[in-house]
């Protein structure tokens, strides 16, 4: 019972880091592809900047969490 338990906390955390991994990436593949630096918008106070690269990450997370949870 202890095993099947702790196989399922350590399988959890590794999806979990999978999830984070393939989030980043792609949060990392949308700042190449498109040619405005958000990031560097966001820091002198760019609102809108911070919405979109804000909806962006979200739909990457609803997308890792579709692909994952399937």
């Amino acid at each position: 019972m202890n095993k099947d338990i702790l196989l399922s906390i350590v399988g959890s955390f590794g999806w979990t880091l999978l999830g984070v991994i393939v989030l980043y990436v792609g949060t990392l593949l949308w700042d190449r592809l498109d040619p405005v630096n958000y990031r560097e918008e966001i820091a002198k106070g760019n609102v809108a900047a911070a919405i979109k690269f804000a909806a962006v990450i979200i739909s990457l997370a609803a997308i890792v969490v579709a692909v994952l949870t399937t």
